[in-house]
């Protein structure tokens, strides 16, 4: 942090330097992490007012802290008041526009709107070859080969030689449908 001065009208001793430095080191303290900030100051004394102006580039965005009073520390106190609430809201606005939600991209490595539009259509249509011949089964075989995680199984019956589908409910029992 790197704070100039610019005096018109009004010259400063070093022991008032001192007290200029530190009013405004909180506010370097806020701006460092973001790389090397230099604060200008600018003092400056009109009829009985003595003004404080404080500035400071901060990634291209400007911040200023105006203030006057009959006082000078009085008026640079201000100024540094005001310039540490705009470098407080610059930096959450920063930081604010830095966060994403990344937890659908991390997991599956795609963005977010590819891995909806795929999953929306790949988990509703399951197709089975019918072109497979398949050995016909008897209820309780299906039970058995009732998959968790699909929830649902298509086969013939060996009895009555008709497609029948077992589906599996929430509740843990199953449905038989037959054609």
């Amino acid at each position: 942090m790197k704070i100039t001065y610019t005096g018109r009208q009004v010259e400063l001793v070093p022991a008032q330097l001192k007290k200029l430095e530190a009013q405004f080191a909180k506010t370097g303290k806020l701006l460092d992490g973001k790389g090397d900030c230099e604060i200008h100051v600018v003092l400056s004394l009109q009829r009985h007012l003595q003004r404080a102006e404080a500035t400071v580039n901060y990634f291209g965005h400007e911040l200023v802290g105006l203030a006057s009073d009959s006082d000078l520390f009085t008026a640079i106190h201000s100024a540094a008041q005001k310039l540490e609430k705009q470098a407080l809201k610059a930096r959450a606005k920063w930081r604010d526009a830095q966060r994403q939600p990344r937890k659908a991209e991390a997991e599956t490595g795609r963005a977010p709107a590819e891995s909806e539009a795929e999953s929306q259509s790949a988990l509703h249509i399951h197709h089975v070859n019918h072109h497979e011949r398949r050995k016909p089964m008897t209820l309780d075989e299906a039970l058995l080969e009732l998959d968790q995680s699909r929830g649902y199984l298509v086969y013939r019956d060996a009895l009555t030689s008709r497609v029948c589908v077992l589906i599996r409910r929430r509740d843990g029992h199953c449905d038989l449908v037959e054609t």
